[in-house]
């Protein structure tokens, strides 16, 4: 079955909508049968192994199939800020990103629309795009499509958001996050394995991010011994800190606040002490 055929039926992610997309049908992620584009260009707010001089060259897709209350990209994600493409004008979009020094493509929020970005990375390999591919994703991944991406991805790069399903629930309405989560980043691991970085740049494999949370609603020490015991001791994760109260998470007020020092070096350490490698 390819990932186009999956979507008469959409099961691309875990929701399972079961809407027919190529009839323009919308699920949970609000998009119909083509990608929807918010921006695209270099960006150098990633991790330093995916920017190096000439940038991380990003696509941002509208929508999304989770449904998180504090989303940073509210306007692109749930909001669907942006404008349909057709094959040709995401391969386009990889070639100019790579004639402008991009060091990769970065495919943001992916998840909805892998049938499109295997196809165009596919066509756009035959047309020269020599640079690694990255998929920048929320980790709430179904394993059939991971499985056909397989080949066309040099570099996963989920969240592990929640190990909490209550949290997972409450926070971004996606009960099963813990062990779907899990499930897929072994997936991803298998294909690709640990980060490969060669001169200060990443070329192929896993780099997971954790965003700590007030209150650890996240689990989030959990969620390191997952990483470290699970997927590789290895594993090269991202502890970030720059959680804060938008979108809509003013509703909830054990959230509704930044995270102190204390709760992220916390968890930074635990992860430093576990001897998983640490982004800078």
């Amino acid at each position: 079955m390819t990932a186009y055929k999956i979507m008469e039926s959409c099961e691309l992610c875990p929701r399972r909508c079961k809407v027919n997309r190529l009839n323009n049908k919308k699920g949970f992620c609000g998009t119909g049968a083509k990608a929807v584009v918010s921006s695209a260009g270099p960006h150098f707010g990633e991790e330093s192994v995916l920017v190096g001089n000439g940038g991380s060259g990003t696509i941002f897709f509208a929508g999304c199939n989770l449904g998180c209350v504090f989303c940073q990209n509210y306007d692109i994600s749930p909001l669907r800020r942006g404008n349909e493409v057709e094959t040709d004008d995401l391969v386009n979009l990889m070639l100019q990103l790579q004639e402008r020094s991009c060091i990769n493509i970065n495919f943001v929020t992916p998840t909805h629309v892998t049938p499109h970005i295997t196809e165009s990375v596919h066509i756009a390999r035959a047309r020269g795009l020599k640079i690694p591919i990255v998929y920048n994703c929320g980790g709430y991944e179904s394993i059939e499509p991971l499985r056909l991406l397989a080949g066309t991805i040099d570099i996963y790069l989920p969240d592990a958001k929640y190990l909490n399903p209550d949290s997972s629930e409450k926070y971004s309405f996606a009960q099963d996050y813990p062990e779907v989560m899990k499930s897929a980043l072994l997936e991803m691991h298998r294909q690709v394995g640990d980060l490969e970085i060669k001169g200060g740049i990443a070329t192929r494999g896993l780099l997971v991010r954790h965003l700590v949370m007030p209150g650890n609603v996240a689990g989030s020490l959990d969620i390191i011994d997952f990483l470290a015991n699970e997927i590789s001791n290895n594993t090269f994760v991202n502890i970030m800190e720059q959680y804060r109260p938008t979108f809509k998470a003013r509703d909830f007020p054990e959230i509704n606040r930044p995270i102190t020092h204390k709760e992220f070096n916390t968890v930074y350490e635990y992860a430093r002490k576990q001897g998983l490698r640490l982004a800078d």
